[in-house]
């Protein structure tokens, strides 16, 4: 994947009207999940407290009931810096860079308004190359489908495939080739299988597929009837010669 360059503020005053006021001046808020792993420890009153550090916008999110958790982050970004990443079918991995480090992450989830479409919320997580992520990435098709010279016409179900693997190895593009599809015939997700990732939508789902059209049926009712007539002219030759 290529890599997008993004700068983030920590954000440490929460709320809807904190919120409010960060859209009016453009700019979004955030979170970056997927942190680092913490544990939480009990006190004397026996609830679950964690005594390490946090830096601003940090938060300790306690993930099981023995006390293991996470380290999530707020923050907040400029709508100008993010509008290439959000508006484009391409998919990236961020460097993400606030309080002096810069944080490998992908983009998760992003929440639109229902009436203006402004961007609301976005949520990013952490990544690293020893833990695989699912990511959605574009399809693409190459070839030439065998059922589109016959006259069919190729059909994309899928625009983007869930895919799992390490950020490394997820490609930018999901290429399928076509050359093989006749009409009526299609690829499903389970049909295709790579080395160092896994699709992991349904897979019965199909991608991409040639249907029959109008001129490809007539062709195949004209050639059917041209059969036909043969296999009688030759059945009545024989008759005759009989």
């Amino acid at each position: 994947m290529k890599t997008f360059q993004l700068n983030a503020e920590p954000r440490t005053d929460l709320g809807k009207k904190a919120a409010k006021a960060l859209r009016n001046e453009k700019k979004i808020p955030v979170v970056l999940n997927g942190g680092k792993l913490i544990q939480f420890e009990q006190n004397d009153k026996g609830e679950w407290v964690y005594n390490g550090k946090l830096e601003a916008g940090e938060k300790a999110v306690m993930t099981t009931a023995a006390g293991k958790g996470v380290i999530t982050t707020d923050l907040v970004v400029k709508f100008n810096d993010v509008r290439k990443l959000v508006y484009t079918p391409e998919i990236y991995v961020v460097d993400l860079t606030f309080n002096g480090e810069t944080h490998k992450a992908v983009l998760k989830d992003i929440q639109f308004h229902p009436l203006t479409d402004d961007i609301l919320h976005m949520d990013f997580l952490e990544v690293n190359d020893q833990k695989p992520v699912v990511v959605e990435v574009p399809v693409h098709v190459t070839g030439h489908a065998a059922g589109v010279k016959a006259g069919g016409k190729l059909y994309l179900n899928m625009k983007r495939v869930k895919v799992k693997g390490i950020y490394t190895n997820i490609p930018e593009s999901l290429d399928v080739n076509v050359d093989a599809l006749t009409i009526g015939k299609a690829i499903k997700v389970g049909d295709l299988k790579f080395d160092n990732f896994e699709l992991v939508s349904a897979k019965d789902l199909v991608i991409t597929g040639v249907r029959a059209t109008r001129n490809a049926a007539a062709d195949d009712a004209t050639a059917t009837a041209e059969g036909a007539e043969g296999e009688e002219g030759a059945a009545a030759t024989g008759a005759a010669a009989e």
